[in-house]
Order: C-alpha cells, then structure tokens, then sequence
C-alpha cells in the first residue's frame, strides 16, 4: 500500500511541473510579444523593466549601455522586417543540457523560440527567460529570414501520412481478427517496418530519405511555427506484407472448398 502511494504521489508531482511548464511556454510568447512592441515603440523604459535585471546575471547591466543595445536590436528588427505590428507563435521552449558547457542554457534559466511574422516573411527570436521572475534575460533574433509558406498545401499533404496510419490501423485489427500465431510479431512489423521516409516541410517542401524509419505506425507530425511544422511518413512495407499473407491465407482456405 505504502508502495502504491508513493508512486500516486510521484505521478501527481510529475502531472503538476508538466502542467506548469506547458503554461510557462505559452507565458513566453505573451511576454515576448509584449516586449517586441515596445521595442518597436522605442518605449525601452518600458523594456527594461520587462527585464530580469533583479538576477544574478542581470543585476550588473549598465542602463545605458542597455538601452543603447535595445536601440541598435530595435533598427536591426526594423530594417529587415519593417516596424508593423507582428504575428507571434511559440516554436520550442527548452533547457539544455549538454556535455558541453557552453551549448548549456545557465542555471534557472529556459531558452524559447517565438516566431514572428509580417504580411511576407517570418523571423525567429531566441530569449532567454529568468525562471524566477519569467522575465527575459536576453533576446536577439536567429539569421532566419523567409518568405511565409503556403500553409493550404502543407495541410493537404497531410492527407497522405493520415491514409498511411488508417492502413496501419486496418492490418493490425485484420491480424487480431486472424488465427495467425504469435500477433504481437506481426503488429510490431506494422507498427516499425515504414521505410523510406518521405517528408514535407512548410519551409522546405518535400524531402526522400531512404534509411529513415517511422515507428510510429508510419507517421510523424510537428507543428512549431512555419519553421518546425512538419509532415513524415514512411511507407508501410510491414502493412503491406502481412495485408498480402492474410490475403494469400484467406485465397488459400477458400480454394478448396470451390474445388
């Protein structure tokens, strides 16, 4: 019983930090946004204060310096996405951790990518979040620069990987309808044998890869922004297989019975 309960409590510890850190990375975008219009608005009063400059590795900043960097960070936005009001989307939000030091983000801190766009193009910030305060430490701006997708076509391609998982689904149900022997064989065969990989990117359109495998029942998706959404699926030589054994199996026992 002891046992039990320990492990009730685990799950309910594990459920609430997951639930506060999906709310957390929506907060990002929010207080990026926030930030990102009063920066355009060469308001950086009101963008210092949105700043952790209360922690440790913001309490040294020099104010003007600061502001004259926020000037420099605001022409730079300005001049390759003009100053009209942006469309802002959560990408990722992130604590790396790596045995490289440098590549890791700084204790208490959560790296996120907001996405941005005007009528044309889209951009991507990488800010640096204070975990305490959830204000922004530092924030700057990837070399990404695109013209927006057609999202039309991203979606409708997705049809495919869809028709890929339905087949998927319909030989697993035909195998456990089946008197086959050993069905958990055959459904791992389903679920992991869909190769080549074949893939579309709203940035970077479509793409073969022969070696990748998709063991998911055949199929991937992301949708993080134009720039992480993605559709991949495999093709399901697993499916495909074991549809054409119970097929032959079933021509095999009706046969003769017409003889």
């Amino acid at each position: 019983m002891t046992k039990i309960k320990l492990s009730l409590l685990v799950l309910t510890l594990a459920i609430l930090t997951s639930c506060d850190f999906i709310k957390d990375t929506f907060t990002f975008k929010d207080k990026t946004e926030a930030f990102v219009e009063s920066l355009m608005k060469k308001d950086y009063d009101k963008c210092i204060s949105q700043m952790a400059l209360e922690s440790e590795m913001g309490k040294n900043t020099n104010i003007d310096t600061l502001k004259s960097g926020l000037d420099q960070f605001r022409s730079l936005v300005e001049r390759n996405f003009g100053k009209n009001k942006f469309e802002y989307s959560l990408m990722k939000s992130e604590k790396k951790r790596s045995t490289v030091e440098s590549e890791n983000t700084p204790p208490n801190t959560t790296l996120a990518l907001i996405e941005f766009s005007n009528d044309k193009e889209f951009g991507v910030f990488q800010v640096l979040f204070d975990d305490n305060s959830k204000k922004i430490l530092n924030i700057n701006t990837l070399d990404v620069k695109a013209p927006k997708p057609n999202m039309l076509l991203f979606w409708l391609f997705g049809l495919l990987p869809l028709t890929v998982l339905i087949f998927n689904i319909f030989v697993i149900r035909k195998i456990k309808k089946s008197t086959l022997t050993k069905k958990w064989l055959k459904y791992l065969a389903v679920i992991l044998l869909n190769v080549p990989a074949i893939s579309y990117a709203a940035v970077d359109g479509l793409s073969f890869n022969l070696l990748n495998f998709q063991i998911l029942f055949g199929v991937s998706f992301s949708a993080m922004g134009y720039l992480g959404s993605m559709w991949t699926f495999g093709i399901p030589l697993g499916g495909i297989y074991w549809l054409w054994k119970l097929n032959q199996r079933q021509t095999a026992a009706i046969s003769p019975a017409k003889i």
